[in-house]
């Protein structure tokens, strides 16, 4: 196998030291056979001791690992200006993955430094979302990358797609006979998918204000989670046929009733406590500017307007501050037509199946009898254990960037139908027509809000 250099511009920023290489040290410690050269960017001062010391602290987990890595140079350089990126793509060895671990008005300039210049034929290309601003200067920022590489050799980077979990979805749904019939409109009455979190803003004020729950979590992650769920069994999970799949969903999709008033909400936290820890409100936080009404919980429902889906309500919901940390896939079965005169109850659903991301389990909630009534129903979990999988989403994305693949990564045409899918609800919520409410930070939500989500398992 030959050896991959992986290129990092914003080698001494956070990503790169919190999870691209301790991600990159669990990868190779599993793979002996991987090989690589890494080589850093960025504007600090770093000599080419302080690039290797930082290496080897994040291989700390992993120590046997560094002897599958050459650490060479690290070069101090602006990527936004044309002369330096010139300098650094001249200096391309062929196999690399030029990584663009920067905040993305900073990756969009240095794309733009880039243009008209010739990069090696297999150079790969991968970056962090948000890819561009709306439709239109998403579609702006991959005409620029397709210009340097073609789309085969673009890897833009949803973490949730290497999710241990998501994988796990795939084969439950697809080698399991009893769930391919009835995954459709005929038996399922609602998808949930959330990701709630107990943290608040830790310092993130910068990127956050700015993007707010719906576009940090909605637009991209949990979109891209809902087109795994609804997709179509693809041919293959090859990157053509799977990212088919998805997109297919994609371009169905729309808020339900195309209705944005209605069908979404967002709100935003006020002080409380997560623990032992009191926390100020969103608009007390450093950095946040209240005239923006950046939300932090944002809930919106969809609708996919296909033959398998037509008529089911997907609801999307994210948010910060909360309770507790709260990952999962919820697919809510229709009620059964008939339950028999004698059975003791009438169950609201037919069922509930749940994939939790992380702990990773998939509960299967059954109505069943027993107990000391054997003619009343209860309700019952069956739990099965999916494994530890991958600790590091980052590790799935890393191996597949070094074996040249983009399977995991979203392309060109999902990223502006994301921003397209979404882009009602930012016109409704501009124009005033959803309130900003408010949940105590700590809590679950604003109370209203408690019938969006099934009860607690």
């Amino acid at each position: 196998m030959p050896t991959t250099t992986l290129f990092i511009l914003g080698a001494t920023g956070d990503l790169t030291s919190r999870l691209l290489l301790p991600s990159l040290a669990a990868l190779l410690g599993k793979n002996a056979d991987k090989r690589v050269t890494l080589r850093g960017a960025g504007t600090e001062a770093w000599d080419d001791e302080r690039w290797q010391m930082t290496v080897s602290t994040a291989f700390r987990g992993a120590p046997e690992a560094l002897k599958q890595v050459e650490v060479a140079d690290y070069v101090q350089a602006d990527v936004t200006d044309a002369a330096a990126v010139g300098s650094l793509v001249d200096a391309l060895a062929p196999h690399t993955v030029l990584y663009f671990a920067l905040p993305p008005a900073v990756t969009r300039a240095a794309i733009d430094a880039m243009a008209g210049m010739t990069l090696p034929a297999d150079t790969m290309l991968a970056m962090e979302k948000p890819f561009g601003e709306d439709e239109a200067s998403a579609r702006e920022l991959n005409l620029k990358l397709t210009s340097l590489v073609p789309e085969e050799q673009i890897f833009r980077v949803d973490h949730f797609l290497g999710r241990s979990t998501l994988l796990n979805l795939l084969g439950v749904r697809m080698a399991n006979r009893i769930w391919e019939p009835v995954w459709s409109a005929e038996h399922v009455d609602q998808v949930l998918i959330r990701f709630d979190e107990s943290v608040a803003l830790e310092n993130r004020a910068r990127y956050y204000d700015h993007a707010g729950a719906m576009i940090d979590m909605i637009q991209s992650h949990l979109l891209q989670v809902m087109a795994l769920v609804a997709m179509d069994p693809p041919a293959t999970l090859g990157q053509r046929d799977l990212r088919d799949a998805k997109a297919a969903v994609l371009r169905a999709t729309r808020v339900r009733d195309d209705d944005a008033a209605r069908w979404s909400r967002r709100a935003r936290y006020t002080a409380g406590r997560i623990g032992e820890r009191a926390l100020p409100s969103y608009a007390d936080e450093d950095g946040v500017d209240v005239a923006r009404q950046t939300e932090t919980l944002a809930e919106v429902t969809f609708e996919i307007a296909s033959d398998r889906w037509a008529g089911v309500p997907f609801v999307l919901r994210s948010g910060k501050a909360l309770t507790r940390k709260w990952s999962e896939i919820v697919v809510t079965f229709k009620p059964v037509r008939h339950v028999p005169p004698g059975l003791d109850g009438t169950p609201a659903d037919g069922g509930r199946l749940t994939f939790s991301l992380g702990p990773d389990e998939m509960h299967l909630r059954l109505h069943v009898t027993g107990g000391d009534d054997p003619f009343a129903l209860r309700d019952e979990d069956l739990v099965a254990d999916l494994g530890e999988g991958q600790q590091r989403s980052y590790e799935e994305v890393l191996d597949e960037l070094l074996d040249g693949e983009v399977a995991l990564s979203v392309r060109a045409d999902e990223a502006e139908e994301c921003w397209r899918i979404i882009q009602p609800v930012r016109d409704a919520w501009a124009q005033g027509d959803v309130p900003i409410e408010e949940y105590a930070a700590g809590s679950t939500g604003p109370e209203s809000w408690e019938t969006s989500v099934p009860s607690d398992r």
